[in-house]
């Protein structure tokens, strides 16, 4: 599956539909992705994504069709209406759904996300963002049997879920702080990048009992 670390599991065949008509598209999942995290209008969406204003209002009204994000207000902005938008649907397919995808969609997002993951993973360790004793690195090779793939990358699935309850604890605590305590707060702009995946063949004996 595909995941930038935000999700929610589809209910029914319609919502299951309607996630992949919104994800099918980079720009669109990159879109949805943002609306996740904050409001935004596409003009703003179009400064912070680097993307041409057309190209995002097209794909913002496809996502509005899908019922992946809804209007939420309206502002005048330099003589003009700017639509303000927010996600409704999390950025997140189920296995079944990614599995529908097409092959050329699913590895075009796959190698967005981890062009980011390497650009996030660069900044930070610029700007010391490892330091921290509490950050992890690791590098483990598995060889699984069939029934160890499927429990392992169900566990992988439990443990996102695991961390993004957490972090829907932080936002429901902030909603009961007042602006000044949460300001006082201590923040850890921290990231999640989790990699499980086939290895290529092994060149030599020793890469494979590696």
């Amino acid at each position: 599956m595909s995941t930038e670390a935000i999700e929610v599991k589809s209910t029914d065949a319609a919502l299951d539909q309607r996630l992949i008509k919104a994800l099918a598209h980079p720009l669109r999942e990159r879109i949805l992705q943002a609306l996740n995290e904050n409001v935004a209008s596409p003009a703003q969406l179009a400064r912070a994504l680097d993307e041409p204003l057309g190209n995002v209002s097209y794909h913002v009204k496809i996502l509005l069709e899908c019922e992946a994000i809804e209007l939420v207000r309206t502002a005048p902005v330099r003589g003009a209406i700017e639509h303000f938008y927010r996600a409704t649907m999390r950025s997140y397919l189920s296995d079944d759904d990614w599995e529908a995808l097409p092959l050329s969609v699913r590895r075009g997002s796959d190698s967005q996300n981890l062009r980011r993951i390497w650009e996030d993973v660069a900044g930070a360790v610029e700007e010391g963002g490892f330091d921290d004793q509490r950050t992890h690195i690791s590098r483990t090779k598995l060889d699984f049997d069939e029934k160890a793939h499927t429990e392992f990358a169900e566990i992988l699935d439990t443990f996102l879920s695991r961390a993004l309850e957490i972090q829907a604890e932080v936002r429901n605590r902030d909603a009961k702080r007042t602006e000044g305590e949460r300001e006082e707060q201590t923040r850890f702009r921290t990231e999640l990048a989790m990699l499980y995946f086939h290895r290529a063949a092994a060149s030599s004996p020793a890469d494979g009992d590696a």
